[in-house]
Protein backbone atom coordinates (compact mmCIF):
# COMPACT_ATOMS: atom_id res chain seq x y z
CA UNK A 1 0.00 0.00 0.00
CA UNK A 2 1.43 3.57 -1.34
CA UNK A 3 1.16 6.45 1.17
CA UNK A 4 -0.08 9.51 0.18
CA UNK A 5 3.06 11.99 -0.86
CA UNK A 6 4.78 8.49 -2.32
CA UNK A 7 1.81 8.20 -4.79
CA UNK A 8 2.66 12.20 -5.79
CA UNK A 9 6.45 11.85 -5.89
CA UNK A 10 7.97 12.06 -9.29
CA UNK A 11 5.94 14.20 -11.40
CA UNK A 12 5.92 17.12 -10.22
CA UNK A 13 6.27 19.93 -13.52
CA UNK A 14 3.17 17.60 -15.06
CA UNK A 15 0.98 18.33 -12.44
CA UNK A 16 1.55 21.96 -12.06
CA UNK A 17 1.03 22.22 -15.15
CA UNK A 18 -1.90 20.63 -15.79
CA UNK A 19 -3.72 21.61 -12.39
CA UNK A 20 -5.81 24.80 -11.93
CA UNK A 21 -4.91 27.78 -10.50
CA UNK A 22 -7.22 28.49 -7.14
CA UNK A 23 -10.14 31.55 -7.27
CA UNK A 24 -8.05 34.62 -6.27
CA UNK A 25 -11.79 35.41 -4.72
CA UNK A 26 -10.31 32.84 -1.59
CA UNK A 27 -8.08 35.42 -0.72
CA UNK A 28 -11.01 37.85 -0.27
CA UNK A 29 -12.97 35.17 1.64
CA UNK A 30 -10.62 34.05 3.98
CA UNK A 31 -9.31 37.44 5.03
CA UNK A 32 -12.54 38.71 5.68
CA UNK A 33 -13.71 35.49 7.95
CA UNK A 34 -10.32 35.73 10.03
CA UNK A 35 -10.66 39.47 10.20
CA UNK A 36 -7.45 40.55 9.10
CA UNK A 37 -6.25 42.72 6.02
CA UNK A 38 -2.53 41.30 6.62
CA UNK A 39 -2.58 38.08 8.31
CA UNK A 40 0.38 35.36 8.64
CA UNK A 41 -0.25 32.53 6.61
CA UNK A 42 0.99 28.76 6.50
CA UNK A 43 -0.16 26.25 3.71
CA UNK A 44 -0.65 22.98 4.24
CA UNK A 45 0.51 20.19 2.07
CA UNK A 46 1.93 23.05 -0.82
CA UNK A 47 2.31 21.13 -3.60
CA UNK A 48 3.68 23.10 -6.12
CA UNK A 49 2.28 26.23 -4.86
CA UNK A 50 -0.44 26.74 -6.80
CA UNK A 51 -2.38 28.14 -3.72
CA UNK A 52 0.37 29.06 -1.56
CA UNK A 53 1.33 31.65 -4.04
CA UNK A 54 -2.35 33.46 -3.44
CA UNK A 55 -0.95 34.93 -0.52
CA UNK A 56 2.14 36.79 -0.21
CA UNK A 57 4.83 35.76 2.40
CA UNK A 58 3.11 32.64 2.75
CA UNK A 59 4.41 29.72 3.89
CA UNK A 60 4.10 26.13 2.56
CA UNK A 61 4.76 23.08 4.14
CA UNK A 62 5.37 20.09 1.82
CA UNK A 63 6.31 17.11 2.06
CA UNK A 64 7.61 15.71 -1.57
CA UNK A 65 11.07 17.29 -2.24
CA UNK A 66 10.44 17.47 -6.16
CA UNK A 67 7.25 19.42 -4.84
CA UNK A 68 9.16 21.81 -2.99
CA UNK A 69 11.45 22.70 -5.91
CA UNK A 70 8.59 23.57 -8.37
CA UNK A 71 7.21 25.98 -5.00
CA UNK A 72 10.41 27.60 -5.05
CA UNK A 73 10.72 28.12 -8.53
CA UNK A 74 8.06 30.31 -8.24
CA UNK A 75 8.92 31.83 -5.67
CA UNK A 76 7.14 30.60 -2.71
CA UNK A 77 8.69 30.33 0.58
CA UNK A 78 8.09 26.38 1.38
CA UNK A 79 9.71 24.03 4.46
CA UNK A 80 9.68 20.19 4.61
CA UNK A 81 7.30 18.80 6.58
CA UNK A 82 3.36 17.45 7.00
CA UNK A 83 0.07 18.75 7.78
CA UNK A 84 0.04 16.09 10.90
CA UNK A 85 3.95 17.18 12.05
CA UNK A 86 4.43 20.96 10.73
CA UNK A 87 7.82 21.69 12.79
CA UNK A 88 6.23 24.76 13.18
CA UNK A 89 5.99 27.17 16.52
CA UNK A 90 2.62 27.29 18.23
CA UNK A 91 0.69 29.61 17.50
CA UNK A 92 2.17 31.22 14.69
CA UNK A 93 -0.30 31.64 12.09
CA UNK A 94 -3.02 34.13 11.69
CA UNK A 95 -4.98 31.82 8.48
CA UNK A 96 -3.88 27.87 8.10
CA UNK A 97 -5.46 26.49 4.37
CA UNK A 98 -4.90 23.40 2.84
CA UNK A 99 -5.83 23.39 -1.15
CA UNK A 100 -6.12 20.17 -2.60
CA UNK A 101 -5.07 17.68 0.23
CA UNK A 102 -6.81 17.75 3.50
CA UNK A 103 -8.44 14.46 2.13
CA UNK A 104 -5.05 12.91 2.37
CA UNK A 105 -4.49 13.86 6.16
CA UNK A 106 -5.10 11.85 8.96
CA UNK A 107 -7.82 13.45 11.01
CA UNK A 108 -6.74 12.77 14.13
CA UNK A 109 -3.01 14.38 14.08
CA UNK A 110 -3.70 16.96 11.46
CA UNK A 111 -6.63 19.01 13.49
CA UNK A 112 -5.19 19.45 16.94
CA UNK A 113 -1.55 20.33 14.70
CA UNK A 114 -3.88 23.45 12.88
CA UNK A 115 -5.42 24.72 16.16
CA UNK A 116 -1.78 24.16 17.66
CA UNK A 117 -0.60 26.19 15.18
CA UNK A 118 -3.33 29.20 14.65
CA UNK A 119 -3.62 32.05 17.05
CA UNK A 120 -6.60 32.98 19.05
CA UNK A 121 -9.37 33.38 16.52
CA UNK A 122 -7.64 32.12 13.75
CA UNK A 123 -9.49 30.54 10.51
CA UNK A 124 -8.42 27.28 8.54
CA UNK A 125 -9.38 27.02 5.45
CA UNK A 126 -9.44 24.09 3.47
CA UNK A 127 -10.90 23.98 -0.23
CA UNK A 128 -11.03 21.69 -3.17
CA UNK A 129 -12.57 21.60 -6.92
CA UNK A 130 -14.98 19.53 -7.97
CA UNK A 131 -13.68 16.86 -11.01
CA UNK A 132 -13.56 17.13 -13.42
CA UNK A 133 -14.49 20.50 -14.74
CA UNK A 134 -17.94 21.29 -16.52
CA UNK A 135 -16.26 21.55 -20.21
CA UNK A 136 -18.25 19.10 -22.10
CA UNK A 137 -21.41 16.93 -21.26
CA UNK A 138 -19.81 13.56 -23.29
CA UNK A 139 -15.92 14.61 -21.94
CA UNK A 140 -17.47 14.91 -18.45
CA UNK A 141 -19.24 12.09 -18.65
CA UNK A 142 -16.34 9.73 -19.46
CA UNK A 143 -14.30 11.17 -17.15
CA UNK A 144 -16.15 10.03 -14.15
CA UNK A 145 -16.60 6.58 -15.73
CA UNK A 146 -12.65 6.09 -16.12
CA UNK A 147 -12.04 7.71 -12.80
CA UNK A 148 -14.86 5.38 -11.11
CA UNK A 149 -12.96 2.21 -12.93
CA UNK A 150 -9.79 3.78 -11.97
CA UNK A 151 -10.36 3.56 -8.12
CA UNK A 152 -11.48 0.20 -8.57
CA UNK A 153 -7.97 -0.90 -10.09
CA UNK A 154 -6.39 1.08 -6.64
CA UNK A 155 -7.71 -1.00 -4.38
CA UNK A 156 -7.26 -3.99 -6.48
CA UNK A 157 -3.43 -3.14 -7.16
CA UNK A 158 -2.71 -1.97 -3.43
CA UNK A 159 -2.07 1.38 -4.02
CA UNK A 160 -4.81 3.36 -2.31
CA UNK A 161 -3.46 5.04 1.09
CA UNK A 162 -5.78 5.83 3.86
CA UNK A 163 -8.31 8.76 2.30
CA UNK A 164 -10.59 11.02 3.90
CA UNK A 165 -13.77 11.22 2.12
CA UNK A 166 -14.23 15.18 0.90
CA UNK A 167 -17.73 15.29 1.70
CA UNK A 168 -17.79 14.61 5.28
CA UNK A 169 -14.60 17.35 6.34
CA UNK A 170 -17.20 19.55 7.67
CA UNK A 171 -18.31 16.74 9.90
CA UNK A 172 -15.16 15.93 11.28
CA UNK A 173 -13.74 19.40 11.61
CA UNK A 174 -17.02 20.22 13.82
CA UNK A 175 -16.89 17.27 16.00
CA UNK A 176 -13.27 17.56 16.69
CA UNK A 177 -14.33 19.90 19.27
CA UNK A 178 -11.06 22.23 18.55
CA UNK A 179 -13.00 24.60 16.48
CA UNK A 180 -15.86 26.74 17.56
CA UNK A 181 -17.44 27.62 14.20
CA UNK A 182 -17.24 25.69 11.33
CA UNK A 183 -19.26 26.01 7.85
CA UNK A 184 -18.65 25.51 4.04
CA UNK A 185 -19.16 27.94 1.16
CA UNK A 186 -18.98 27.14 -3.09
CA UNK A 187 -16.75 29.56 -5.17
CA UNK A 188 -16.64 29.33 -8.76
CA UNK A 189 -13.41 29.83 -11.21
CA UNK A 190 -12.41 29.65 -14.98
CA UNK A 191 -9.79 28.40 -17.43
CA UNK A 192 -9.17 27.24 -20.96
CA UNK A 193 -8.01 24.19 -22.00
CA UNK A 194 -7.49 21.70 -25.04
CA UNK A 195 -7.71 17.84 -25.35
CA UNK A 196 -4.32 16.82 -24.27
CA UNK A 197 -4.93 18.90 -21.22
CA UNK A 198 -7.99 17.30 -20.06
CA UNK A 199 -6.58 14.03 -20.45
CA UNK A 200 -3.49 15.67 -18.42
CA UNK A 201 -5.73 16.48 -15.69
CA UNK A 202 -6.75 12.81 -15.06
CA UNK A 203 -3.41 11.75 -15.35
CA UNK A 204 -1.98 14.35 -12.52
CA UNK A 205 -4.56 12.35 -10.73
CA UNK A 206 -2.47 10.52 -7.53
CA UNK A 207 -4.09 7.06 -8.50
CA UNK A 208 -3.61 7.09 -12.17
CA UNK A 209 0.14 7.89 -11.47
CA UNK A 210 0.09 4.95 -8.82
CA UNK A 211 -1.62 2.34 -11.45
CA UNK A 212 1.10 3.65 -14.28
CA UNK A 213 4.23 3.33 -11.54
CA UNK A 214 2.74 -0.34 -11.04
CA UNK A 215 2.77 -0.71 -14.96
CA UNK A 216 -0.80 -1.20 -16.52
CA UNK A 217 -1.04 0.55 -19.27
CA UNK A 218 -3.05 3.61 -20.41
CA UNK A 219 -5.60 1.21 -22.48
CA UNK A 220 -6.49 -0.77 -18.70
CA UNK A 221 -7.12 2.53 -17.26
CA UNK A 222 -9.02 4.04 -19.26
CA UNK A 223 -6.83 7.01 -20.36
CA UNK A 224 -7.18 5.97 -24.08
CA UNK A 225 -10.43 6.01 -24.10
CA UNK A 226 -11.24 9.60 -22.45
CA UNK A 227 -8.23 10.85 -25.00
CA UNK A 228 -10.36 9.76 -27.84
CA UNK A 229 -13.46 11.05 -26.51
CA UNK A 230 -11.59 14.68 -25.60
CA UNK A 231 -9.97 14.72 -29.46
CA UNK A 232 -13.16 14.34 -31.16
CA UNK A 233 -15.40 16.34 -28.56
CA UNK A 234 -12.84 19.40 -27.82
CA UNK A 235 -11.29 20.21 -31.46
CA UNK A 236 -9.98 23.56 -29.94
CA UNK A 237 -9.66 24.87 -26.29
CA UNK A 238 -12.82 25.52 -24.46
CA UNK A 239 -13.44 26.92 -21.58
CA UNK A 240 -13.56 24.63 -18.27
CA UNK A 241 -15.68 25.80 -15.33
CA UNK A 242 -14.68 24.75 -11.76
CA UNK A 243 -16.43 24.85 -8.54
CA UNK A 244 -14.25 24.81 -5.39
CA UNK A 245 -15.93 23.79 -2.52
CA UNK A 246 -14.47 25.23 0.89
CA UNK A 247 -14.87 24.23 4.29
CA UNK A 248 -14.12 27.48 6.90
CA UNK A 249 -13.21 26.35 10.80
CA UNK A 250 -12.51 29.53 13.05
CA UNK A 251 -10.72 28.38 16.56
Amino acid sequence: MTDATTRFGGFAQEYDRVRPRPPAELVDLITQWAGLSEPEVVDLGAGTGLSTALWPDALGVEPDAGMRTVAAARGVRVVAGTAEATGLPDACADIVTAGQALHWFDPARTYPEIARVLRPGGVFAAFDCDWPPTVDPECDAVYREVEAHYRVLEVRHHVRPAYADKPDHVARLRDSGLFRHVTEVALHSRDTGDAARFVDTLRSQGGVRALLDRGLTEDEIGLTRLRGVAQRRLPHPRTWWWTYRVRLAAV
